[in-house]
């Protein structure tokens, strides 16, 4: 067939149309996190994952995975770096991916939520999460976590003698074994997931976490006390690929960008208000609760902060640059 001005012009048309009536690439996005469905970080990334979902629409599925089904923190670290899970929450193995994280790990640095909120804007964002971006992993926002209590069954923790000996879980961090260890306990590294057991059968004599995530795990079933010591505030990051960002258009970037900062409000505020609300929880299922001395934990402390000094590099820095931000 010879095309005529007239039929070149009705085929383009025509392919035209057909190309507007192919379907839409649809995109998956995966949020998985280790921590328990009903524990907050559960709980915020569900949140985050629900509103994430209503933004996009029906042309993106978001599908969202907790009690480390899809592995824990380690494993989903790894994920997010091979594309196959698209958003996580990390914690405090955060230090394995850049040791100037370990920021968070000094012991009585974050003093409330507005003073997280400003080290958030005015430090994790210009100086370590280019760290992690380094390492294949792009921070999006800080949230909850919370600040963390010590739970065991032998004793109150009145201050830090009482740990002596005391077979303490902790998250996979150098310095929060340090700390430990400092204050006299035996820390062992373990992963969440694996505490509750730990604990049942006395392999560990306890542990230390935020409430929401000492609840969300049920450990006030196999633990006889809590001693509210505050000793850390340990943020959660939510956090994609480094790949997997650069990516994404850019309008998906700003519709996470936006649920990311309300989660962040929300998650904030309900960590607020667990404080009060599950210390009574706690309390109801028989463990004795007991406020730490928290003078003489922090004076235990010092080694921790001129060890951060003499390691990390800036870390002097880092540490005058969050506490001035503390009001």
């Amino acid at each position: 067939m010879k095309y005529t001005p007239k039929s070149l012009c009705a085929g383009l048309l025509a392919s035209v149309v057909i190309a507007g009536a192919a379907p839409v690439h649809a995109e998956t996005y995966i949020v998985a996190v280790g921590a328990a469905s009903n524990s907050l970080q559960g709980r915020s990334a569900a949140r985050f994952a629900e509103e994430l979902q209503e933004r996009l629409g029906d042309a993106d599925k978001v599908e969202f995975y907790a009690d480390a089904q899809l592995g824990d923190e380690k494993e989903l670290m790894q994920k997010l770096r091979l594309g196959t899970v698209q958003f996580t929450l990390i914690s405090s193995i955060m230090t394995n991916v850049a040791p100037e994280f370990a920021l968070f790990d000094m012991p009585f640095l974050v003093q409330d939520r507005e003073h997280l909120k400003a080290i958030d804007k005015n430090l994790v964002r210009t100086e370590l999460a280019p760290k992690a971006e380094a390492a294949g992993l792009h921070v999006i926002s800080t949230w909850e976590n919370g600040f963390r209590q010590i739970t065991n069954s032998k004793k109150p923790i009145n201050v830090p003698a009482d740990l002596d000996g005391l077979k303490i879980r902790t998250p996979s961090s150098e310095w929060r074994v340090a700390m430990f260890k400092e204050w006299g306990a035996n820390p062992t590294p373990m992963a969440f997931s694996e505490v509750f057991v730990a604990l049942q059968t006395g392999t560990m004599d306890g542990q230390e976490n935020p409430l929401t995530n000492i609840v969300g795990a049920n450990f006030q079933e196999v633990q006889g006390y809590l001693s509210l010591t505050g000793h850390v505030y340990s943020p959660t990051y939510l956090t994609t690929g480094a790949g997997t960002w650069g990516k994404m258009s850019d309008d998906v970037k700003a519709i996470v960008g936006e649920v990311a900062s309300e989660v962040q409000d929300w998650s904030l505020a309900q960590g607020e208000k667990a404080d009060s609300e599950l210390v009574d929880k706690v309390r109801a299922a028989g463990v004795e609760v007991n406020v730490a001395d928290k003078a003489a934990f922090v004076a235990a402390s010092a080694p921790i902060y001129e060890a951060f000094a003499a390691k990390v590099e800036g870390g002097d820095k880092l540490v005058g640059l969050a506490q001035g931000l503390a009001n």
